[in-house]
């Protein structure tokens, strides 16, 4: 109800009164939430020092080292008795030594007694592992992804936060709250402002399981999109392609959520070129970049090879000129924020937080 008084001055005096009762009542609600705390793992520590500067905090105090034996130890630096606990640790590198600390990094803040431990794990390991191939279903090949998640949920996770995994359906193989993030936003914005005749472009996608996330993109574009299938004859090795759909004289945009090796998309590259493409772009959410791929990059046709930071790329954009990085630790930052706020994180999935 608005204050009335004859008296301004009196009626200034209550203004301020019930301004200050407002403030004392929101500084009641922001004490009962425990306070934020983001550790950094080994793995990406740019990623988390862009993610709490961007939070305006300070990166928590954890003290990561290795035994004679190499068991790894972590020791947590500061108190996280009832704090909002996230743990910054991407899947790259050492993939199996970086998931063993993440998880130690868990179950020490847990049982530390922190109110909630999310583990923010920008490229998930092991994701390729999710199913049996249909051509070996009989092969007692292991469904690792699964495995990982149980890891990461006895561990003590309350929660995962990552981004373009491999399979959507992984979210599933937890029993716990999973926000799988998006880079197609921060991809839109890239092509937009760095290819002048994106207009004329057509999205490519390197095998078939990725149709959807290039018909998104594609929608949101409003240009054509096209795909190859592939064949494999094993893990890593391409045995042949086709193109379907036409290229011819247009702007070719592959887009796909990881490249390793790099023989996809290599390939992919000169069969667009071969039917017609003028130019070839290839944008990939984590650029893992491993054993001959960034010599085939550089012998390639690309224009550019974007990828996004959820995996250090500084060495790989050192040896290889044409490849270029979008930050993403604003979408992780953000997403931390508004969880922790209790917030809904939706927004993130159509549109950069500026």
């Amino acid at each position: 109800m608005p204050v009335r008084s004859a008296n301004p001055i009196r009626a200034r005096s209550l203004i301020r009164d019930n301004l200050e009762k407002q403030a004392g009542c929101l500084n009641l609600i922001h004490s009962r939430m425990p306070n934020i705390k983001v550790f950094s793992g080994t793995s990406h520590p740019d990623l988390a020092q862009r993610i709490v500067d961007r939070l305006g905090i300070d990166l928590g105090k954890v003290v990561t080292k290795k035994f004679s034996n190499l068991e790894t130890c972590v020791e947590i630096g500061e108190s996280v008795r009832g704090e909002d606990v996230y743990i910054v640790q991407s899947g790259s590198g050492e993939i199996n030594d970086n998931l063993m600390e993440l998880l130690i990094m868990i179950n020490a803040c847990k049982i530390a007694s922190a109110s909630r431990v999310t583990a923010v794990i920008p490229c998930f390991p092991y994701a390729r592992q999710d199913k049996k191939d249909k051509a070996n279903a009989q092969s007692r090949a292991p469904i690792s992804a699964k495995l990982v998640a149980n890891m990461l949920s006895v561990a003590g996770a309350d929660h995962i936060i990552t981004m373009d995994l491999h399979a959507s359906q992984i979210q599933g193989f937890f029993d716990i709250p999973v926000d799988n993030l998006y880079a197609e936003p921060a991809v839109l914005k890239w092509i937009k402002e760095n290819i002048p005749e994106w207009k004329n472009s057509i999205i490519v996608s390197p095998d078939a399981g990725g149709a959807k996330r290039v018909t998104s993109i594609a929608d949101r574009l409003n240009v054509e999109f096209a795909l190859i299938h592939k064949e494999r004859k094993k893990a890593n090795e391409v045995a042949s392609m086709v193109l379907v759909g036409d290229v011819k004289d247009k702007i070719a945009i592959l887009v796909d959520d990881m490249a390793d090796t790099c023989g996809t998309i290599v390939h992919a590259a000169d069969r667009l070129v071969e039917a017609g493409a003028t130019k070839v772009y290839a944008i990939l959410t984590h650029g893992i970049f491993s054993g001959p791929a960034i010599s085939r990059i550089n012998n390639a046709c690309f224009e550019a090879v974007v990828v996004t930071n959820t995996i250090p790329q500084d060495g790989h954009m050192r040896d290889c000129p044409k490849i270029q990085c979008i930050d993403v630790s604003m979408m992780f930052a953000e997403a931390v924020r508004r969880t922790h706020n209790g917030e809904s994180v939706s927004y993130l999935f159509s549109n950069v937080p500026y």
